[in-house]
């Protein structure tokens, strides 16, 4: 009977392992691993530990908006665990390759990505000096959705505002830019 249990046991580990073994690699581990790199000296590991929690909690938001899809995957635990001894383990140094080729170059320039991937979400760049020809790229880009006599009435309308802008009484449309102006209610 006592090797009965003992294979029952083995049974239940074996069937078990990634319930068990991924709260230990993906929590325990990066937790100890992580208040190491806080007391050393080192910014290599910081930098390693850092990543990986930023991955962690990417992997963590998609696990809980996916939840009901995983369901369907019986391999979905078995996969998270090894891509997270992946990520955490120093010998692979696979958090720092997923962010620095993933994650990193969205962060730095999603306009790229965006542009590239999806015509029609527009990201304007927060530094416009960055590029010289930001502005006459914008502005082609307009003239090309919207067409030339679209883009001078734009023109049009950004003088007229800069104009209204240094009057002393600033109002934004003049009266004839309003069409239905005799019905604007007058109030006393």
């Amino acid at each position: 009977m006592g090797s009965n249990n003992g294979e029952n046991f083995l049974t239940v580990i074996a069937k078990n392992f990634d319930v068990l073994a991924g709260p230990l690699v993906a929590l325990v581990y990066p937790l100890y691993a992580s208040i190491k790199a806080i007391e050393s000296g080192s910014i290599t590991d910081d930098e390693q530990w850092l990543t990986y929690w930023v991955l962690y909690s990417l992997i963590t938001i998609f696990e809980l908006s996916f939840a009901k899809v995983l369901e369907w995957f019986p391999i979905w635990s078995y996969a998270k665990l090894f891509f997270t001894c992946w990520l955490v383990l120093p010998q692979f140094n696979g958090a720092n390759h997923v962010y620095k080729n993933f994650i990193r170059p969205f962060y730095m320039n999603p306009q790229n990505f965006t542009t590239t991937t999806s015509p029609m979400w527009y990201i304007p760049n927060k530094n416009p000096f960055r590029k010289q020809d930001y502005v006459l790229s914008a502005a082609e880009r307009y003239i090309e959705q919207h067409g030339s006599e679209a883009f001078e009435r734009l023109l049009r309308k950004a003088e007229r505002e800069a104009k209204a802008r240094k009057k002393p009484s600033y109002n934004l449309y003049e009266e004839k830019d309003l069409k239905l102006s005799k019905y604007r209610p007058t109030y006393y």
